[in-house]
């Protein structure tokens, strides 16, 4: 390394071993005091090895799109593979470019844009279950409804009868990386479940394993007639060299994967665009407004999505401040040059979307939720990787499209019929696993828009009475 780059500026506690202590138990915070005390790059000691804080645009950007060989991924999405394997999330080199290239045709726009349709009735169903005055936890609902249309859009497999084998599953899996320590530590140690809070990782997987299995053998026996994204995986073909496809191994880690990716992120999103529009009455009544002139008398289609301009700017928004995916992490493989330090070779990188998001060079009142900033210019002059909801560079998010779609349409679908409210006194944490999730969920007051028919039909309750009823205590 250059003798004429500097050192970054190292984080220090007045006890030994304290800062880490603490960043093992509230790692947003102290990513954002680390970020505002020493600047956009700062060293967190850490015990075998060197952690780095990155928080400027264009710091950010230099690392996700370096030129290939210069990063790898960080330790966190390492670990990851106990759940993941090789899919796209965690596989590197030749291995992740042949699996983005065979997976990219199933993720076209008009591919996925078939897919809007069983995204709406799915939703509608779900919602019709719902009673007016009712308080469900948004958090656990939305998990349920966007497992659904994962498993229904992209595998075309219905998880009903296997829905507390899942949801145990992936809490015991997801939870994992929540275990102080569990998210630097060496996956052979996460994976024996030698950390308090680890243990049943084994059976976990394999339960999951169980039923991503079956799901292939059942379409490598009887593919006929299926256009969904697990038939397209089976017959993918990477073009350029005579590719055999992938074996039942690779097809479990891009599933599971997939599965993951493609149902936590989007209902941890709703659940926090819920939760704040709950708490903000004048976003929710704009929000509304819309959907009634767009949406009069009947349900949302792809074909909507170009009017439903507000409703994209309250994800946009809500994902600014409670973005799924809370960091990106990245290993240095050489000794590389940032911001006019030196970053030594097998260093770790952690660019936190949580920090970025909420920095008031990018965003007046940064911590206000203020979907209307996405309507202004000064959209446009912010830097490229001041919002990066999806990652960026080589390793953007596939699912991207497929992501905003869904979030619209089911925002759309939801709100058409119900209006929530926060349960009076219930907590709201955000708790920083594999995703950002609320910590309590989010425990919400649902009060009936638009009457029903069919399964769950109630009679409309008149808005006059709202106020008070949301304003009782929890149930």
């Amino acid at each position: 390394m250059s003798h004429s780059l500097a050192f970054p500026p190292v984080a220090r506690s007045r006890l030994p071993g304290r800062l880490i202590w603490r960043f093992q138990r509230d790692r947003l915070g102290v990513i954002a005091s680390l970020a505002r005390e020493h600047g956009d790059l700062v060293q967190l000691p850490m015990p075998g090895r060197e952690l780095f804080i990155v928080s400027h645009p264009e710091l950010i950007r230099q690392v996700l799109e370096a030129a290939p060989g210069r990063f790898t991924k960080g330790r966190g999405l390492e670990n990851a593979a106990l759940l993941l394997g090789k899919g796209l999330l965690t596989s590197e080199g030749s291995l992740h470019a042949r699996q983005r290239r065979r997976m990219q045709p199933a993720f076209h726009r008009q591919q996925i844009q078939r897919y809007a349709g069983q995204m709406v009735q799915l939703a509608d169903a779900h919602v019709s279950e719902w009673q007016d005055g009712q308080t469900v936890d948004v958090a656990a609902e939305m998990m349920h409804l966007t497992r659904a249309i994962v498993a229904r859009c992209l595998f075309d497999w219905s998880p009903e009868g296997f829905d507390d084998a899942i949801d145990q599953a992936l809490h015991t899996l997801v939870s994992s990386f929540g275990v102080p320590g569990a998210m630097l530590l060496p996956l052979w140690v996460v994976e024996r479940g030698w950390l308090p809070g680890t243990q049943g990782l084994a059976d976990a997987r394999a339960s999951l394993d169980a039923l991503v299995y079956r799901m292939i053998a059942e379409r490598r026996n009887d593919p006929a007639g299926r256009e969904d994204l697990l038939t397209m995986l089976v017959q993918a073909r990477d073009d350029r060299a005579g590719d055999p496809g992938m074996d039942d191994g690779q097809l479990r880690d891009e599933i599971m994967t997939l599965f993951l990716a493609g149902h936590e992120t989007t209902a941890n999103a709703l659940a926090w665009t819920l939760y704040l529009l709950g708490e903000h009455p004048e976003s929710l009544a704009r929000l509304l407004a819309e959907l009634d002139r767009v949406l009069p008398d009947r349900l949302p289609t792809a074909a909507d999505l170009g009017a439903l301009v507000y409703t994209r700017q309250v994800l946009s928004e809500a994902m600014r401040l409670y973005p799924p995916a809370w960091v990106v992490g990245r290993r240095a493989s050489v000794d590389v040059a940032l911001g006019g330090c030196g970053i030594p070779r097998g260093a770790t990188l952690l660019m936190s979307q949580w920090v970025v998001h909420r920095d008031p060079r990018w965003y007046a009142s940064p911590e206000r939720f203020q979907p209307e900033r996405w309507a202004d210019a000064s959209t446009a002059e912010r830097p490229k990787y001041a919002y990066f909801p999806f990652g960026g560079g080589p390793r953007r998010c596939i699912g991207e499209a497929f992501a905003w779609m869904e979030g619209s349409l089911l925002l759309a679908t939801i709100l058409r019929r119900w209006r929530p409210r926060l349960v009076p006194g219930h907590p709201v944490e955000p708790e920083p696993l594999i995703t950002l999730r609320p910590r309590h969920g989010i425990r919400m007051r649902l009060a009936l828009r638009r009457p029903m028919t069919g399964r769950g039909a109630v009679p409309a309750r008149r808005e006059p009475e709202l106020a008070e009823d949301l304003h009782e205590g929890p149930l």
